[in-house]
């Protein structure tokens, strides 16, 4: 069966023409990002901050500013909602409810929130209401998940580093989690600005995305290795840029592939995981963007050499 390809020959972008420039755009938004973190904030979802999520099924359509406006006048602080799936398909959250004294009492104001929006939509839409799922996050279980969710993102980058340092060199391990570090930064603050929900789903995207950043890094380290065997006297500069162009076909292909099924996704799905299928489509185009602007024109800065060269494991096939 005969290869995709985008080019008939390989190409010759000069890729790394503009690594200084995109260096510093990526070190900006990187420090920005950071910055919005930690100033604005993250729209943190039940998951981390602790309430109840509701999942409901009207015998009609709802209209959700109205039914909002109700909901808004109980008394319980912010109730969002969230239509998913059919017009029918509502996703409410309530805020932690806090109680007198200690966690028992946070727990029956949390079951009495609970009971008030049960005792309203019915009223709203009659008998015919059917409550789906209802589940209940204490802030305890949050703090916990929110700890976890950030241990597992690191611990993740940690692994990638031994791995990548294991199978090429010190160099390639150091750009390969510089690159990542990037895209789950520049993720981070997509979600600081743009006040989308990150909830445990989001994590799970970030972690998704530094599979598919790696998996793109790794590829391009892969034509480096072999390029440096192969090419004893090009220029670093020329042979790094050779490399990409080698792979460029490959790239976009599984870049666009992965986007269209990204983008139906979000079309088709709506906004139950709305963040979800955002972060990863955002993913896909800061990897793609961070495999050509941030890994490979790294191992430059890092003085990169001939003899430094890792050999292909034994039986690898070639790249």
């Amino acid at each position: 069966m005969r290869t995709i390809r985008f080019f008939r020959e390989t190409p010759s972008f000069p890729f790394l023409r503009w690594r200084r420039p995109a260096a510093v755009a990526s070190g900006v938004l990187a420090v920005l990002s950071l910055v919005l973190a930690f100033t604005v904030g993250l729209n943190l979802g039940i998951d981390f901050r602790g309430g109840t999520v509701m999942e409901v099924r009207t015998p009609a359509p709802v209209d959700l500013s109205e039914l909002r406006a109700e909901l808004g006048g109980l008394g319980l602080g912010e109730v969002a909602l969230q239509e998913f799936g059919s017009p029918n398909d509502v996703l409410i959250r309530i805020e932690q409810q806090r109680g007198a004294a200690d966690a028992d009492a946070d727990a029956n104001a949390q079951a009495l929130a609970v009971e008030t929006v049960k005792d309203r939509l019915i009223a709203l839409y009659g008998e015919e209401v059917s409550f789906r799922r209802t589940e209940f996050v204490g802030p305890k279980v949050s703090d916990e998940l929110f700890t976890a969710g950030i241990m597992a993102v690191s611990l993740s980058l940690v692994a990638i580093l031994v791995y990548v340092w294991f199978r090429f060199e010190w160099q390639f391990g150091v750009c390969a989690v510089l690159a990542l570090a990037h895209d789950v930064g520049l993720t981070v603050g997509l979600f600081a600005v743009t006040r989308l929900e990150f909830n445990l789903a989001t994590v799970a995207a970030l972690l998704t995305i530094v599979g598919y950043s790696l998996n793109d890094t790794v590829v391009v380290f892969d034509r480096v290795r072999d390029n440096l065997r192969k090419y004893k006297r090009l220029p670093m500069l020329e042979l790094l840029n050779k490399s990409l162009n080698e792979n460029l076909s490959r790239t976009l292909v599984t870049s666009v592939t992965t986007l269209l099924a990204l983008v139906a996704l979000f079309v088709i799905a709506g906004g139950a995981i709305r963040g979800f299928t955002v972060a990863l489509i955002w993913g896909v185009l800061i990897g793609t963007y961070s495999s050509l602007y941030i890994a490979t024109p790294a191992l430059l800065a890092l003085n990169l050499r001939r003899e430094s060269a890792p050999e292909a494991p034994e039986g690898e096939p070639a790249t």
